[in-house]
């Protein structure tokens, strides 16, 4: 089983809950399951990641084999996607949010990977749909990043 990480599982997780300082563990583990091929982004989500100069955006910089590129089957996986109109609303093109969602998803398809996103399913969907509610509709696998932590094992010590 392959992982496609959603920014927010980054940027939640370096800010709140797994900060490198405290869980130095859990960043070196990501690392070597980004190496391994288990784990992956799409270079839109390092985009993303990059719009703020952070301590995070410096700890990627040089990870490049965490970040997939596009190629000819996420493009037609994203002409799929987007063949729901609704879907058509997972960018906030006017403030410029959520633009990696749609690549996260169609890389997810592509490569047939389990979606790792902090988002959560919308029962009441508002004017942005989310990628749970898309990934329902499209039957694909997602889950949050404690989900993830589970199934791929990992423990943290304290010392």
């Amino acid at each position: 089983m392959i992982y496609c990480l959603d920014a927010n599982v980054f940027i939640e997780a370096w800010n709140k809950y797994y900060h490198k300082d405290f869980f130095g563990d859990y960043w070196r583990k990501l690392d070597d399951l980004a190496k391994a091929e288990v784990v992956f982004a799409t270079e839109e989500v390092k985009r993303e990641i990059d719009k703020i100069d952070d301590a995070l955006k410096e700890w990627l910089r040089g990870r490049a084999y965490f970040f997939r590129k596009i190629d000819d089957k996420v493009q037609e996986c994203l002409e799929q996607v987007f063949r729901d109109p609704k879907h058509r609303r997972l960018v906030d093109s006017t403030k410029q949010r959520s633009i990696a969602d749609p690549w996260v998803i169609a890389h997810a398809m592509a490569m047939d990977a389990v979606i790792v996103t902090k988002e959560q399913f919308e029962t009441n969907q508002t004017k942005r749909i989310k990628i749970p509610n898309v990934c329902e509709a499209m039957g694909i696998e997602w889950i949050d990043d404690f989900e993830m932590v589970r199934r791929l094992g990992m423990q943290f010590k304290v010392s």
